[in-house]
């Protein structure tokens, strides 16, 4: 039995924007905070077991469905790409 799920790339929302914080005259310049969304409610790659099980689950972070997770930490959009998938893959 796998406990992975492959959830197809057009089921996922990438929104970019400028990260906040400190910093020189970088700052601001690139959008790198990343938040990638996966709407629970309308996803092919989970099954209605599986669904009903994820929005139970996953209630206190979903807006009305939406799961959305970001980041922002790296300077560089890639990296913080990567860390948003993986925040996802984990939850």
């Amino acid at each position: 039995m796998s406990r992975s799920v492959l959830i197809p790339e057009g089921e996922l929302r990438w929104r970019f924007s400028r990260s906040s914080g400190p910093g020189g005259q970088s700052v601001n310049t690139a959008d790198s905070r990343v938040q990638l969304s996966f709407d629970l409610t309308t996803t092919t790659a989970l099954g209605p077991i599986q669904r009903a099980r994820a929005l139970e689950r996953l209630d206190d972070r979903l807006v009305d469905g939406v799961l959305t997770v970001t980041a922002s930490e790296e300077r560089s959009q890639l990296q913080n790409r990567e860390a948003a998938r993986e925040r996802l893959a984990k939850l």
